[in-house]
């Protein structure tokens, strides 16, 4: 199947991480919103694969998530080192999260928003890899992992770059 959104969805999460980015370095992360001031949570950031492994299993043991993914949460996700410095992704096959390091890259996908977007493809599998139910996934997870102030962010990337995505249906 055609990943129709597929850059549409990469360049509404780069418009956040570049906000996120600008927020991290300001005294106070206010963002003005429509006229609002939003105070955004600031992004985790990890040093190292351990972390990150740390931060998905306890992300999977969260009984929100157990509730809306039984079939997914109850198969563990193993994090490694990818070779190479473009790109992280997610293994299907033996559930694997794949991320480049410092080493290779000077960790620009050790963040919160790149390990919750892989994560989705963890938790939904349907069968476009970046449609509409991976963005309402990912979503999803942005808004109660991360907070609601970062989930109206991405909400409005995804409409402004034209991503569709619905509501999740939980339990």
């Amino acid at each position: 199947m055609r990943d129709s959104q597929r850059q549409r969805l990469y360049d509404a999460e780069t418009m956040v991480r570049d906000v996120l980015d600008s927020l991290a370095q300001a005294d106070v992360p206010t963002f003005d919103f429509y006229g609002s001031s939003l105070l955004v949570p600031l992004e985790r950031k990890f040093g190292d694969l351990e972390s990150i492994q740390r931060y998905i299993d306890a992300v999977l043991a969260l009984n929100w998530v157990r509730d809306t993914w039984p079939e997914r949460t109850v198969l563990p996700v193993r994090v490694r080192k990818r070779k190479g410095k473009e790109n992280a992704h997610y293994e299907p096959l033996t559930r694997t999260l794949a991320v480049p390091d410092h080493t290779n890259s000077r960790g620009w996908a050790m963040r919160e928003i790149v390990i919750l977007h892989e994560l989705a493809h963890h938790l939904d599998m349907s069968a476009e890899h970046h449609g509409p139910v991976f963005a309402s996934t990912f979503l999803h997870l942005v808004r109660e992992v991360m907070g609601p102030e970062v989930g109206l962010l991405l909400t409005d990337s995804f409409t402004r770059h034209g991503v569709a995505f619905g509501v999740l249906a939980t339990v």
